[in-house]
């Protein structure tokens, strides 16, 4: 009788560990193609601005900076061909380089410069100024 119950609190306790023990569940995932461009370059890494409307494509030789809004690469950037790894912080504008063959990180500070359409606007001063100054106001 004592070897039954003792059986059965074994079979009781590993049933009840069991139980208690979290259970993996696994979801199906669900994915569409949203876009595909062809580079025309090998891309060695790549990383997104914090806002994704960027994405940089490291190639050899160059940073491509592709733009989610105009769908085509707006900018390259030419650096050393050895670099091979990249990533990018956001929030200083940022981006870092890196090449396991010759053991380097280059910084970089990024500014983005705006072009700003000024045809037909009203202006003061020679029009081809070295510096333009736009002024946006609202009276409201």
């Amino acid at each position: 009788m004592i070897k039954a119950a003792r059986k059965f609190g074994i079979f009781f306790l590993i049933i009840i560990s069991w139980v208690s023990v979290p259970q993996f569940i696994y979801a199906e995932i669900d994915w569409n193609l949203i876009k595909q461009t062809n580079l025309s370059v090998q891309p060695l890494d790549i990383a997104t601005s914090d806002d994704g409307k960027l994405i940089f494509v490291l190639a050899q030789g160059e940073v491509l900076v592709y733009s989610i809004a105009e769908g085509k690469v707006a900018n390259r950037i030419s650096i050393d061909k050895d670099f091979d790894r990249m990533t990018y912080a956001g929030k200083k504008n940022v981006l870092f380089l890196t090449s396991s063959s010759s053991q380097t990180l280059k910084i970089f500070q990024l500014d983005f410069i705006y072009k700003i359409a000024l045809d037909g606007l009203p202006f003061k001063g020679p029009a081809d100024a070295a510096v333009t100054i736009a002024v946006f106001d609202d009276y409201q």
